[in-house]
């Protein structure tokens, strides 16, 4: 045991130098909009802003991210960073409607608003509710609540959501939403103590949801889209479809819950999720990575990037490894760790400009060397790193 407290304490010496002298820094001092507010995305290799427009699910994620990092670290530039955000996100993201966009100008004008998500909503909701609970400012707290309270309306109230496909002729539900809401509600669990049991049954609820749809013990897997009686539409490439980072990020969703709530059957289920998509995911063939895309009958697929390596994947699966090898002592977990992390060093670390590269093709090459657009930012790489330093001063702690 020796040897691997050891080793984790290498781990989070790393991580945190990644953390707070790469990642935070590179879009502190890039992506950060001083004049009008709010943080780029659209960002080069070198930092370069080569896209204006500012991204709402990003508002949110970051927010999230700056005020985790000051409530870890202290420093004043990650809460002046939070200020900057928070202020641009309440002043133009949000429309008349109370419903968000999409995506907005660079000066905060509604660019896109998607109905067919609440995605820009959740997102806000996490940072909203981290910045009370941490600065102690209990009308964020209700209004990220409100908020929660207005996206069920959303999901509940027919007519709120346009759905992608026409659910007359082919009905179906999406794993997504449910995996989120279970982040959404144990951060608001965090922030609202005394909402604790409430809470507890409403992410309970969606587990069960989860269980009763996606989780399928008959095939060994997690399906992203069912039908709605929760039977595999198995003649549709959307139904087939299995996205391996996705479900590994439910696995340690999973395992976050049992450890909170005390519950070792969610433990386990989270173990089991992660022993699956691991298996799915991992591409030994092709020197390590988690892949893109999966068929769940090993059917030709038909997404273009189906067999790339994007960054988020293998952040969740480092934060897996680690809440696995927690939950159950066993060494292969902290191998798996081990072997995610030497390639994301490898492949994903920009050791000369900072941060992350965030898309590499099959074999492991560099596909764009682009740090930043829509989708990618500062939100799973430095929660990624956080979350694991968190687990291992947890580790270290107990032993």
């Amino acid at each position: 045991m020796e040897s691997e407290l050891h080793f984790l304490k290498e781990k989070k010496r790393r991580f945190e130098s990644r953390l707070n002298e790469s990642v935070l820094p590179f879009w502190l001092k890039h992506g950060l909009d001083r004049e009008h507010g709010g943080i780029y995305t659209g960002l080069s290799r070198t930092g370069d802003v080569i896209e204006t427009d500012k991204s709402v699910w990003f508002q949110g994620r970051a927010l999230w991210t700056f005020m985790n990092a000051y409530e870890m670290y202290g420093k004043r530039e990650y809460l002046e960073a939070a200020w900057c955000i928070l202020g641009f996100l309440e002043r133009h993201c949000f429309d008349k409607d109370g419903r968000m966009f999409f995506r907005v100008s660079e000066d905060g004008r509604p660019v896109i608003k998607r109905l067919r998500y609440f995605f820009s909503e959740t997102f806000a909701i996490i940072g909203m509710a981290s910045y009370g609970r941490i600065v102690g400012d209990d009308s964020y707290k209700e209004r990220a609540y409100s908020l929660y309270e207005f996206v069920e309306e959303i999901r509940n109230k027919a007519g709120m959501l346009i759905p992608k496909m026409n659910q007359d002729v082919e009905p179906s539900i999406s794993f997504g939403p449910y995996m989120i809401l279970i982040n959404v509600l144990s951060e608001l669990r965090k922030a609202l103590k005394e909402r604790e049991g409430e809470i507890n049954l409403s992410i309970n609820n969606l587990i069960d949801d989860i269980k009763r749809y996606f989780i399928r013990d008959d095939m060994s897997l997690v399906l992203e889209t069912c039908s709605p009686d929760g039977s595999f539409m198995k003649e549709h490439f959307e139904g087939r479809l299995l996205n391996p980072g996705h479900a590994i990020e439910l696995s340690w969703f999973l395992m976050n819950e049992g450890f909170s709530q005390k519950r070792d059957d969610l433990i386990k289920l989270g173990v089991k999720v992660f022993d699956w998509e691991w298996n799915i995911g991992w591409d030994e063939e092709y020197g390590g990575g988690i892949i893109q895309y999966r068929d769940a009958l090993g059917l030709p697929l038909s997404e273009y990037h189906q067999d790339m390596k994007f960054w988020w994947p293998q952040c969740e699966a480092e934060i897996a490894s680690l809440m696995a090898f927690r939950a159950t002592g066993d060494k292969r977990y902290l191998d798996r760790f081990s072997i995610v992390d030497r390639y994301i060093e490898e492949k994903f670390v920009d050791s000369i400009y900072g941060e992350w590269f965030g898309y590499l093709h099959r074999d492991g090459t560099l596909a764009t060397d682009i740090k930043g657009n829509m989708y990618k930012g500062p939100f799973h790489i430095p929660r990624m790193y956080m979350k694991s330093i968190e687990t291992i001063n947890y580790l270290l702690a107990s032993n």
